[in-house]
């Protein structure tokens, strides 16, 4: 697949890997901020206030879809059909592992909250969290149901994988030196363990083991592949399937 020419300003290269990501954990934060002053877990309240993700997620998603608009010659995906099956392959096997703590909660038939090393695994039923049935209108749920998806399976994927694997990878590999000169998939001891493991504690405890797990298959595919598209591939595949088995499971926790 033909790509347009790379930037060659190191400037604006770092802020379009690093902006997107940085706006995306300030939502995160912002949504935090909000949700302590005006959440209320009532059924009399309105869907705003019973969960505040809903209306600061799809405002995410269109802020974060205009940024990759804005920036999106300054990535290199490097989309190649080679390295498809195989993305679509690693996102299923990843996301495999992070659900199995949850699916074996339910096999083993356990009850209440965790401790000990079944905890730190996230071994937990992962019931509360986003969850679209608190719109009784078929057309805002599903229309809530359709922008969780496009957030997960699109913006996610491109934010993440642009940030670690387009930028941090490169930059950890030589952070004294030009390190867009570095070669996308350079395999490094160095560059796996810090943006593997930042990459798991990005995440809630609960989901560190399930993210050590995909960060490692992850990174495994892009020194493999050195297709940041595949990267791109294997986290939206590994998404979508999260969603379906949310959908289907009522494990709204996960996302």
């Amino acid at each position: 697949m033909s790509e347009p020419a790379p930037v060659k300003d190191f400037a604006r290269l770092t802020l379009a890997h690093v902006v997107p990501f940085a706006v995306f954990m300030g939502f995160m934060v912002v949504l935090q901020l909000v949700a302590v002053k005006i959440e209320w877990k009532h059924p009399d309240a309105p869907w705003w206030r019973q969960d505040p993700a809903h209306f600061i997620y799809p405002i995410q998603t269109l802020v974060m879809l205009a940024l990759l608009l804005r920036y999106r010659k300054c990535y290199a995906f490097q989309w190649s059909w080679k390295w498809v099956l195989t993305a679509i392959a690693f996102g299923a096997a990843g996301i495999g592992f992070w659900l199995l703590p949850t699916t074996l909660y339910d096999h083993w038939g356990l009850t209440g909250k965790t401790t000990g090393v079944m905890k730190l695994l996230g071994v937990a039923a992962r019931r509360e969290g986003f969850d679209p049935g608190i719109f009784e209108n078929p057309a805002a749920y599903w229309l809530a149901v359709g922008l969780r998806f496009l957030r997960a399976v699109v913006v996610v994927a491109l934010v993440e994988e642009i940030f670690w694997r387009g930028f941090l990878m490169r930059f950890v590999g030589d952070w004294e030196g030009d390190y867009w000169q570095q070669p996308f998939g350079r395999a490094t001891w160095k560059s796996y363990l810090i943006v593997t493991v930042l990459f798991m504690v990005a995440h809630a405890p609960i989901d560190y083991a399930g993210a050590f797990v995909y960060g490692s298959l992850t990174y495994l595919l892009c020194i493999w592949s050195k297709s940041l598209g595949a990267c791109v591939i294997m986290h939206a595949t590994a998404n979508l399937l999260m969603g379906l088995y949310v959908m289907a499971y009522g494990k709204n926790g996960l996302w």
